[in-house]
């Protein structure tokens, strides 16, 4: 049995990839490999071809047009044979010793026949020169080494959410709710995490430092600059996470509101965005972006407008550009700027 599959996006990923695909192979036979091409010109399809040979009943190779992030975890998660699910990016890494206690775990829960619908785990900002590394943790919020429901859990600081890098989902759990991300779109990973939520039901949660997330390349999707230049794909998928569900249907009172809550997220991220560009076009965007949420939910509009965000941001000011610095030092917090 394979255990966790741990799909590899790579985009000409040559410089570092292996860095990635090393830390997984300690596994052994516990796990699969997926390293998703897609459609590179450097020598990534090479590397890939070459871990393929060595490891064959670890690593496989997916060749692919390209297609962005989130259509190489949709082709990841379609070939995907392991119990659960991860997406590692292409220049970011595991901890060993983190991999063999969530193994150990998860091959808990199939001998006792448990059904775990999300594993989440710790991060780590892996950040070019900063010497104490910040690690993102659920201690204060999620029951530990049980078994719990969303009523179990407690409640979330504004720069504390789950990303793609501190969960886990179960294969089957993916594949049947029709998770499918679209192509040629940026910060996809949102709508990876946010979709499944309502589908899960049951969650454990393993305190170790397990992800490493690296931020320091010129070209990496969250340096401000590039995130700015993407203001359009970043609008894109809030209103897509907005009109994704009826949050009033949500049986949960806590999964509601921590959905709510990502969405204040993400319209502070959108805003700040559009704010820090000053450009005109852009603040119109972020006028538009809250009218959209007014429509679409008058109520949820309400409580992020004025209560969730109430008193960090000054967004609907005359010139559109006020943005109080608690804000922008939360949205710092949630995307990493670099």
């Amino acid at each position: 049995m394979k255990y966790i599959t741990f799909a590899i996006p790579c985009y000409n990923s040559e410089a570092y990839m292996e860095k990635a695909i090393n830390s997984i192979l300690p596994a052994g036979e516990d796990v699969e490999i997926l390293i998703v091409n897609d459609g590179s010109s450097d020598r990534t399809k090479k590397i890939g071809k070459q871990y393929a040979e060595r490891f064959p009943s670890i690593v496989r190779v997916i060749n692919k047009e390209n297609g962005g992030h989130g259509d190489a975890v949709n082709s990841g998660l379609s070939q995907a044979s392991g119990k659960y699910f991860k997406v590692v990016d292409s220049d970011d890494w595991v901890d060993e010793d983190s991999l063999m206690k969530l193994l150990e775990v998860i091959k808990g829960f199939v001998s006792e026949e448990e059904e775990v619908d999300m594993i989440v785990s710790n991060y780590v900002y892996e950040k070019t020169g900063v010497e104490h590394k910040k690690v993102i943790h659920y201690r204060n919020v999620l029951p530990q080494n049980e078994i719990f429901r969303w009523d179990d859990i407690g409640s979330f600081h504004l720069d504390q959410y789950i990303l793609m890098h501190s969960v886990m989902y179960r294969t089957e759990m993916l594949k049947l709710c029709q998770l499918k991300l679209p192509k040629h779109t940026f910060y996809v990973d949102n709508i990876y995490v946010y979709y499944p939520l309502p589908h899960v039901r049951r969650l454990y949660y393993l305190d170790v430092d397990f992800y490493r997330y690296f931020i320091g390349r010129e070209d990496q999707s969250v340096n401000e600059k590039i995130m700015i230049s993407r203001v359009d794909q970043q609008i894109y998928v809030t209103k897509s996470m907005i009109s994704m569900y009826d949050l009033r249907l949500i049986g949960s009172k806590k999964l509601r509101k921590y959905m709510i809550n990502y969405l204040a997220i993400m319209m502070t991220v959108s805003s700040i965005l559009c704010i820090r560009s000053k450009n005109a076009e852009n603040l119109q965007k972020k006028k538009e972006l809250w009218k959209y949420l007014r429509q679409m939910d008058y109520k949820i509009f309400l409580k992020i407008r004025y209560g969730i965000l109430g008193q960090t941001m000054n967004l609907p000011g005359r010139s559109g550009r006020k943005v109080s610095s608690m804000a922008y030092s939360v949205a710092r917090r949630l995307i990493g700027f670099n």
